[in-house]
């Protein structure tokens, strides 16, 4: 009997198992060894502050602030060029709107980063960054309608054709159709929806996020990261459609203007940087993101995540403000400063020019415009400019050479898109 009792307690110290003879609960020989749960979602790792991060080091603010200010420099140029020879105020506020992309986006990142043990700030500089986004899309449609001479000069020249279907650029769904000024009123307001959408949900966000309802990459169904994605990726993806549609239809108008460049920078910097983020994302979800805890702060994998993106970001606006300062050059302007007479034109100093710039109220008048009920009958008014510049469209030229500077056409929208 002892014998067999002796054997029981080696088995029990052996196996780790609680003893059923002499031992009371919680003894050092009984007790059992901890098991993790397993689960099917790999759990992020955890980076203490012996293991120095990088996106916290001194090389990593060292390197996203050469590219920054790099970046700074050569877009605050252009900028300061388009406005010294500020000769074709309706293109180029446009275009100046589209350069600031450049700082808004480097110098937003970079203040994220410097800030990157906050949690909280990112979300904050992040929403003026994706406000912006919004209005940059607006106004490179709206610098295409003005390459072109207006909605009534489009018109003149697309109304009645058909619409080329190929399942390769998106217009598998429009066959049989006929190009008609509901097409030009949807390529409007699919862009002026996202004006409207993104700063709503940036609001949302911040409120979110205030109430502890908001991480990025948080795909339950009760955070609201998850519908935020959804409605963003909707909208910006519709709003991109329309300006790829718009494209597609006055590509061969656009021509003397180098779209194709202008097209894709446009695309790259906004759509681009969308999936990087969601890449970001798919990876923190997947347990490749790590989390920072220590004494004085903690930091989520979804801040890490955010700040990985704000760190790439700052590199890839430097590449983006040299591609942007070919696209959008200020030097086809340069020539417009003389008259037909040869006389210099009058220029409006930097700061006045700066003002008209950043007005959004053509932005507003536009958006009553194109959602108005009204809309089914409205004229449309276009001013051209005669000699100078780049060579002149079809559009322009027809128009030019019966010697009007302005021209009205009445344009129904009985035929809706």
């Amino acid at each position: 009997m002892r014998r067999l009792l002796q054997q029981d307690i080696l088995l029990s110290q052996r196996l780790g198992n609680d003893s059923p003879v002499g031992f009371a609960p919680g003894s050092p020989a009984t007790a059992a060894p901890q098991v993790s749960n397993s689960s099917f979602v790999p759990e992020a790792p955890v980076v203490t502050p012996e293991q120095p991060f990088f996106l916290m080091t001194s090389t990593a603010q060292t390197i996203s602030g050469f590219f920054v200010w790099t970046a700074l420099l050569i877009t605050c140029h252009q900028i300061y060029m388009h406005l010294r020879y500020y000769s074709s105020p309706n293109e180029q506020r446009h275009i100046v709107r589209i350069l600031f992309i450049v700082p808004i986006y480097a110098f937003d990142s970079w203040l994220s980063l410097l800030f990157f043990t906050n949690e909280e700030y990112y979300v904050y500089f992040d929403t003026v960054r994706d406000c912006y986004e919004a209005f940059v899309i607006y106004n490179f449609l709206s610098l295409c309608y003005e390459y072109l001479g207006g909605e009534s000069a489009i018109m003149a020249e697309i109304r009645g054709k058909p619409i080329e279907s190929s399942c390769v650029y998106g217009t598998c769904c429009l066959w049989g159709r006929t190009y008609s000024i509901g097409f030009l009123r949807f390529c409007k307001q699919a862009t002026l929806q996202f004006c409207v959408v993104k700063p709503l949900m940036a609001i949302i966000t911040v409120i979110l996020q205030a109430f502890g309802k908001y991480r990025d990459g948080d795909f339950n169904v009760a955070s609201g990261y998850l519908y935020a994605t959804i409605i963003y990726n909707i909208s910006v993806s519709l709003s991109l459609y329309a300006l790829f549609l718009f494209y597609f239809a006055t590509r061969e108008l656009l021509v003397p203007y180098s779209p194709v460049l202008k097209f894709i920078m446009v695309k790259s910097v906004i759509f681009l940087s969308f999936w990087q983020g969601m890449l970001l994302a798919i990876l923190e979800k997947c347990g490749a993101i790590p989390r920072i805890n220590s004494a004085d702060f903690s930091v989520g994998e979804g801040t890490v995540a955010a700040g990985y993106q704000n760190f790439i970001i700052c590199i890839e606006m430097f590449f983006a403000a040299v591609a942007l300062r070919h696209a959008f050059t200020y030097k086809v302007y340069m020539d417009k400063r003389l008259d037909s007479y040869g006389r210099c034109a009058p220029m409006k100093s930097i700061s006045s020019s700066l003002k008209e710039t950043m007005n959004p109220g053509d932005m507003v008048q536009d958006a009553i415009h194109n959602f108005s009920p009204a809309y089914q009958q409205y004229t449309q008014q276009s001013t051209l400019e005669r000699g100078g510049g780049p060579p002149l469209s079809r559009s322009h030229s027809n128009i030019s050479t019966r010697g009007d500077n302005e021209k009205t056409l009445l344009l129904s929208s009985d035929d809706e898109f």
